[in-house]
């Protein structure tokens, strides 16, 4: 009769190095995809600039400055949700679940909150101020297209969140092999940073 026998340890090296290698690679192509987005953001943003220095005055005759303290009461629930999405991982990382989960929770409710207050200025841009993405030129069709690829990219966000914490709810990661909640965590301050570009050219200079 056959004696079942446990996998020796040089098995559980091979299957934790064939993890490490795997997971580098991953992260390899997940800051390739960060880079490849910054690109996009960047070329936008220098289109922008060239546009804006070609014009007469900025914003254009007829274009009221953008809503500086409202939009920067929105940066706060932004930039407050990168700072609990590094808590959620530094929990996880130290295998204190609900504290993560009450962190990773927090962040997709300050994302959605950071969503609507978007779509709230849009409508008062749109229904007060007139200001379309076709109908006011190059202020308005930069600054919808910008901010709108910024709105997509939190929405999107948002989503890949609340995957991972029902990932997480069900097993998918230990306290070891968390290789999707970084990816999550590193995607969440990309699209911080992209709104801190984004803040600055659009309200403050």
């Amino acid at each position: 009769m056959a004696v079942a026998t446990l996998p020796h340890s040089g098995a559980h090296e091979e299957v934790d190095q064939l993890y490490k290698e795997t997971r580098d690679l991953r992260l390899q192509g997940f800051l390739l995809f960060l880079i490849s987005d910054c690109v996009l953001f960047s070329s936008f943003i220098f289109a922008y600039f060239y546009m804006r220095n070609s014009g007469q005055g900025w914003p254009p005759p007829g274009i009221h400055r953008l809503d500086v303290a409202f939009a920067a009461v929105n940066s706060v629930i932004l930039f407050g949700s990168g700072a609990t999405m590094h808590y959620a991982l530094e929990n996880w990382k130290h295998g204190n679940f609900n504290r993560y989960a009450m962190f990773m929770i927090a962040t997709i409710v300050l994302g959605l909150g950071f969503l609507g207050g978007q779509a709230y200025e849009y409508t008062n841009l749109i229904v007060k101020e007139h200001v379309t993405w076709a109908g006011s030129g190059i202020f308005g069709a930069s600054f919808f297209t910008l901010t709108g690829m910024h709105g997509f990219h939190v929405s999107v966000g948002v989503i890949y969140l609340f995957i991972l914490l029902l990932q997480s709810v069900h097993g998918v990661y230990t306290k070891e092999k968390y290789f999707g909640l970084t990816a999550g965590t590193l995607y969440w301050h990309f699209v911080d940073v992209i709104w801190v570009a984004l803040f600055s050219i659009f309200y403050l200079v």
